[in-house]
């Protein structure tokens, strides 16, 4: 009896320490832009996820009901939370860090379209606290982001032109879109001689220089995402294309995000040590 006892104690106290555990890896959420078109889809996803929930949001627009508590600012926000989710604006970002720097709270930060200024405000405040910044949150564009480094070291020695085309909804704001930009980088990451970038040719009467990147924008329809990394040599182009079809592939990158910034300490990340993580 007292074996059975000494088991049966044992086995509730396993019960007990698995439940809190998982009580404990539940990431509170603050979603920053809540009522945007990402913050309903992360919104939904998270509805679904044992190991992360949405406590309260952050948005000035107040017509759409919530399961939690939406305020103006994350200044007011007076729920306890591990970390913010930030599809916003990039006119308010600088409000955000500003808060996480005193709050010491991290921030997933997914707003493009920043200006250099509030890119060396991202860096000042990741000496504060902890900011994960991706220009896009899917696993397969990050995966691209490596692709195209090696692909530009082939290439671009052998005579390549680099041409990037992205195409995107027609409500987007930015062009072209953050992750073009940081597709571009990629490339020049892998070059001793970095090329610029060149966004427009209508007004230009010369041939194309080695050393540009070409960068192109469409906005049309519905489309989600895609991007087009081209290089075009003598008799043969290679392509390395990437297309979303639903917004549910950046929402999950973002949660798994948050999962891995919580209770990191300060400094600049990014996607690339959430997959290296898994």
């Amino acid at each position: 009896m007292v074996s059975m006892a000494v088991l049966l104690y044992n086995k509730i106290k396993h019960i007990i320490g698995m439940y809190e555990k998982e009580v404990r890896i539940m990431t509170k959420i603050v979603m920053h832009g809540c009522n945007g078109h990402m913050g309903r889809v992360i919104t939904d996803l998270c509805m679904n996820d044992s190991a992360a929930t949405i406590v309260a949001g952050v948005d000035k627009f107040k017509g759409i009901d919530n399961d939690y508590p939406v305020f103006d600012s994350l200044e007011e926000v007076d729920v306890d939370y591990d970390v913010v989710i930030d599809f916003s604006t990039a006119a308010a970002v600088d409000g955000l860090l500003d808060v996480c720097e005193k709050t010491g709270k991290p921030v997933v930060l997914c707003t493009t379209g920043l200006d250099d200024n509030q890119l060396a405000h991202v860096d000042a405040a990741s000496k504060k606290v902890a900011i994960l910044r991706s220009a896009n949150m899917s696993l397969g564009i990050n995966t691209l982001f490596d692709l195209c480094k090696k692909a530009t070291q082939i290439f671009a020695d052998a005579g390549f032109d680099i041409e990037i085309v992205e195409k995107h909804h027609n409500q987007k704001l930015d062009a072209p879109s953050g992750t073009a930009l940081a597709l571009a980088d990629a490339c020049n990451d892998a070059l001793d001689e970095k090329y610029e970038y060149c966004y427009a040719r209508a007004d230009r009467r010369e041939k194309r220089p080695k050393n540009e990147i070409g960068i192109s924008a469409v906005r049309g329809g519905n489309i989600v995402g895609e991007h087009e990394v081209i290089f075009a040599g003598l008799d043969e182009v290679i392509t390395i294309k990437h297309t979303a079809y639903s917004k549910s592939v950046f929402a999950k990158g973002a949660v798994e995000a948050a999962k891995f910034l919580a209770g990191k300490s300060a400094g600049l990340y990014d996607m690339k040590e959430v997959i290296a993580e898994k």
